[in-house]
């Protein structure tokens, strides 16, 4: 160091020297720039924290290997919701019309939108919180929005975990729990339970053996304590899968996104050699075109890829985070997002071809209970026998015998024939029967297992392949909470972690009291929705039309070494925020005209009743999406009229050689400023490296975008000389 140096003097006399940008740049030694770093800092007391941002980002941890990586995106964006929502859409839906909505807007959405996350996350290397500060400080408030909303899925989604412990633990027995209705004793006579009998075995095992459930959401009544103990595990498991942050979910993710493919794969074969596999699968692919020109479907189809890819959760951003600069995203979002529509489609088939076999069974039993009610009705002279074709034979009667037999008693009988009870047993009618969410895969899917040979095998395969795709993505989800609170905050990471897993399961028992299903419905289909619409509209207005698309994709050239498809470019600049726009103004007028509701099941009807929120639940309803947007008004508020520091109030300029750290600030706008932002490049020397961001054609200088309150360097992150933390 030169000994004429102002910090020289400092270090001999002890006083504090103020150096000027110029004493640095005409004094200094030359900078080994592989070791020196440029702060632009808010604020003279946010040096020290600048330091360690600096210091954390060369000691950040990273993926052991791309294929750690790309297993830890698809398990957080596969999810349960493949495996049950995208099926049931499918046959609510149209079948094979409602996959070209669906594709459309993967296409137009999704797949830029997905490709965004993941590039702001490699490139910034921060959390959801960090990113969007840097992006724009005064729509910050996103990056909290999203940690709330990971919190709300995060809190319901591991009881759906806990829901397929518990099925988990009772498959270890044959026959199955839920193969049969129970018998009470009742004096000396055992019968059959009258709730079971009036329903089905398994739908009396889901909702009263299982949950317990009341008949509506304003009877709490009490905790369900086996669902509790189930919770506890779920939560423990998550835990101990995400305390050490990448370090241990990464080595998970070997097995909770690999093994959910194989189950897959077993139960595809098994169920196409089932009878009626084939119907199954035919019904799901035979479009009904009308639906495709149905708002509503449009809407739940872009509901659907929001919720399937992961996008505004933070999760994404998260993981993408801890990549090399050099990683090739955009092959990562292609990929992701393909893998992602493929298990969709092959769940789908497997819950046809199973739901083909099932429809099957349930005809058959249809056609032989009412050929003992035509039976009876002959017997008694009700029906004459000239009325049976000939060759019928009831001892072996098939679907076709039955449907000939009973459109010959309707047309002859057509005055009375209601009054006989007779049911038409067509397959196409128990295809038709769609089975919501969990109800698909607790009630539904159990149901047709219970027919399987080796039913406990196939009963244990899958709901340990259940849980494994939820863990997945809480993995991801509790990346969304936890790495942005970290980066931000610096808060201990273990301490940190296992204090949100206690939290989320104490708080998480709401969920487990006999009511709780009805706010596990609440939480999926209503809070989190809403506000996951807006945080991803705005992260895409943030990027495309206040950071600049044409600099993001200039950025995204140096980063990855060539420039991506012009088709990003129009898509995150026009096409994805005005069919995000049409989404939030459908989602908003949908909630308006149909109020909120849940599906109750009434105990003395044993049926589903469908009941509205009362007034108690709309408030906690109204104040969760409140609670999950607040953020972002608030920070800009705040911001725009300078009550919380964005960070660009005054310029501090340091450089670090070895672990000795030189500062200026409030700096005057017509000093030193002005000679290090000159325009003409020999009269600037800099200390970044020639190869920085943001010096191509149409850019801006990353010194003058500094003098934008809302500009790149209002957010005080920092510039290493080094790749990986480059930005």
């Amino acid at each position: 160091m030169p000994k004429n140096s102002k910090v020289t003097q400092r270090e001999h006399s002890g006083e504090h020297v103020t150096e000027s940008v110029a004493d640095l740049l005409a004094l200094e030694e030359p900078v080994d720039y592989k070791q020196s770093v440029l702060n632009v800092a808010g604020e003279a007391g946010s040096k020290q924290k600048a330091v360690e941002e600096e210091l954390d980002a060369e000691d950040r941890p990273a993926w052991n290997s791309k294929l750690q990586y790309i297993l830890a995106q698809i398990g957080f964006s596969v999810g349960l919701g493949n495996i049950w929502r995208f099926p049931y859409l499918c046959q609510k839906n149209g079948g094979g019309a409602y996959l070209v909505p669906y594709l459309v807007l993967l296409i137009i959405i999704g797949i830029p939108l997905f490709f965004l996350e993941l590039a702001v996350g490699q490139r910034i290397r921060r959390g959801s919180i960090g990113v969007w500060h840097y992006v724009c400080p005064r729509l910050g408030g996103i990056g909290f929005s999203s940690c709330i909303v990971c919190l709300f899925v995060g809190l319901y989604y591991n009881v759906i975990i806990g829901w397929s412990i518990f099925y988990f633990f009772k498959s270890f027995q044959y026959p199955l729990p839920w193969s049969e209705c129970p018998v009470v004793r009742n004096g000396t006579m055992a019968v059959v339970e009258a709730e079971c009998e009036k329903s089905s075995a398994t739908t009396y095992f889901w909702y009263r053996e299982a949950l317990d459930i009341s008949d509506s959401i304003s009877e709490s009544g009490g905790l369900n304590w086996k669902m509790t103990l189930c919770l506890l595990v779920a939560w423990s498991i998550v835990g101990m899968a995400v305390v050490k942050g990448i370090q241990s979910s990464g080595k998970v993710m070997y097995f909770s996104s690999l093994f959910p493919y194989v189950v897959l794969a077993c139960f595809l074969v098994r169920g196409l050699l089932l009878r009626g596999a084939v119907d199954g699968i035919l019904h799901m692919f035979t479009p009904k075109l009308d639906k495709m020109l149905d708002p509503q479907v449009w809407r739940e189809a872009a509901t659907q890829v929001f919720f399937a890819l992961g996008l505004g959760f933070g999760g994404v951003i998260a993981f993408s985070s801890y990549n090399k600069q050099d990683n090739n995203c955009h092959f990562d979002a292609a990929l992701v997002s393909f893998i992602n529509f493929f298990t969709s489609v092959l769940a789908t088939l497997v819950v046809f071809a199973v739901l083909g076999f099932k429809a099957n069974i349930m005809n058959e039993k249809c056609v032989v209970e009412n050929a003992e009610k035509i039976l009876g009705y002959l017997n008694t002279n009700v029906l004459s026998r000239d009325l049976i074709p000939p060759h019928v034979n009831f001892s072996h009667l098939t679907t076709k015998d039955y449907m000939e037999m009973y459109n010959v008693i309707m047309t002859v009988k057509e005055d009375r024939f209601p009054a006989l009870g007779l049911d038409p047993c067509l397959l196409e009618d128990e295809l038709d029967k769609s089975v919501q969410g969990t109800g698909l895969a607790f009630i539904a899917f159990t149901e047709a297992m219970t027919h399987f040979p080796a039913s406990p095998f196939w009963s244990v395969m899958f709901f340990l392949m259940l849980i494994n795709l939820g863990l997945g993505s809480m993995i991801g989800t509790m990346a969304g909470i936890t790495t942005p609170i970290i980066d931000t905050f610096k808060v201990p990471k273990e301490m940190f972690t296992v204090g949100c897993c206690v939290f989320a399961f104490f708080v998480g028992l709401l969920f487990v009291q006999r009511s709780g299903n009805y706010f596990v419905t609440m939480f999926d289909d209503y809070s989190a929705t809403l506000p996951l619409t807006v945080i991803v509209i705005l992260e895409n207005i943030a990027v495309a039309w206040i950071y600049g698309t044409k600099k993001f994709m200039q950025e995204l050239t140096e980063m990855l070494g060539f420039r991506p498809y012009r088709f990003y470019y129009y898509m995150w600049k026009f096409v994805s925020p005005l069919c995000m726009a049409v989404l939030t103004t459908a989602s908003i007028i949908q909630l308006g005209v149909t109020p909120p509701g849940y599906s109750a099941w009434i105990k003395e009807e044993a049926a589903e009743r469908y009941l509205y929120f009362p007034n108690w639940a709309m408030a906690l309803l109204i104040t969760l999406i409140i609670v999950a947007t607040l953020p972002i008004p608030v920070v800009f508020i705040l911001r725009h009229f300078h009550l919380l520091s964005d960070g660009s109030n005054t310029l501090s300029v340091s450089y670090k050689k070895g672990r000795m750290m030189k500062d200026i600030s409030n700096l005057e706008e017509n000093d030193e400023t002005r000679f290090i932002l000159s325009k003409v490049p020999s009269e600037a020397p800099s200390p970044m490296p020639t190869h920085r961001s943001y010096l191509g054609p149409g850019s801006t200088s990353p010194l003058e975008a500094g003098s934008n309150p809302n500009g790149r360097y209002g957010s005080g992150y920092l510039l290493a000389g080094t790749p990986e933390s480059e930005l």
